[in-house]
């Protein structure tokens, strides 16, 4: 990546980030302005890593959404964004300092294991369903992965004996919007797929762990009707769903069956 200087626009994301949890976490005598000046730094860090992707965009001559470390970048810049908008809204200081330093890991990761960029894109990505396809994926994976963060959170608390009764109230916010986009990756993908190879869906491992992690956000947001006040439980179901959709995300590459897998590009 060095053509396009990954290093510098991820160095001053980092150090961005890095001064706005910085601001968070011992800018409390001044809660007001500290948590203006910590919205300002993470943006500007949103703004520097957005400028990246654009610039990779145009080098590459196509969306950099092709193998694991490129939507690696988008989640680097989704997950931040959307702690930043639940703070602008909510005021939970807690999660933007975890959705940055998610965002910061992922960007390290990129930075410790740099790939071999291609402008090249295979036949069956060249359709007009790809980038919808891999942005609504996107969207939901971050959404979902703030939701578990507040699972996370909410478990911690309740272990620490602390009030934590109006965190699963946020998680299902996030859920119910990342189910959403997670519905709408899972058509976009059967329509490219009837496109691509001629059939919506071939129970292929990538498809068929895609259903999976469907399926157990669905019995999440049934759990949480039927339920309402089972807090605890339905936060472990939560975490447990984030789980099985890191399997689907780049854990399927690993396994066995997933050697004829159509979606062996993506590794």
């Amino acid at each position: 990546m060095a053509w396009i200087n990954f290093e510098g626009y991820a160095a001053v994301t980092l150090l961005l980030w890095l001064t706005s949890g910085f601001v968070l976490l011992f800018g409390k005598n001044k809660i007001k302005s500290a948590n203006k000046l910590a919205s300002l730094l993470a943006g500007a860090g949103l703004a520097c890593l957005l400028l990246f992707i654009i610039l990779l965009w145009s080098k590459l001559e196509r969306p950099p959404m092709r193998t694991l470390g490129e939507t690696r970048l988008w989640y680097a810049f989704l997950l931040p964004l959307i702690g930043l908008v639940s703070f602008l809204q909510w005021k939970y200081r807690w999660l933007l300092g975890y959705s940055l330093f998610m965002g910061a890991l992922f960007l390290g990761i990129n930075y410790l294991h740099p790939e071999t960029y291609s402008k090249s894109l295979m036949p069956a990505l060249q359709s007009i369903w790809f980038i919808p396809h891999v942005i609504v994926y996107m969207f939901a994976y971050a959404l979902l992965a703030a939701s578990s963060l507040v699972a996370v959170k909410a478990m911690y608390q309740d272990y620490r004996g602390k009030n934590w009764q109006t965190l699963p109230a946020l998680a299902d916010n996030f859920v119910y919007l990342g189910f959403s986009f997670l519905t709408m990756g899972l058509l976009f993908g059967a329509l490219w797929a009837k496109e691509a190879w001629g059939h919506y869906w071939t129970w292929d491992p990538k498809e068929t762990w895609a259903f999976i992690t469907w399926a157990a956000y669905l019995i999440y947001i049934h759990y949480r009707y039927k339920h309402l006040h089972k807090h605890k439980q339905a936060m472990g179901i939560l975490i447990i769903s984030f789980v099985l959709l890191l399997v689907c995300w780049f854990g399927v590459n690993y396994l066995p069956t997933a050697q004829n897998s159509v979606h062996t590009y993506s590794g």
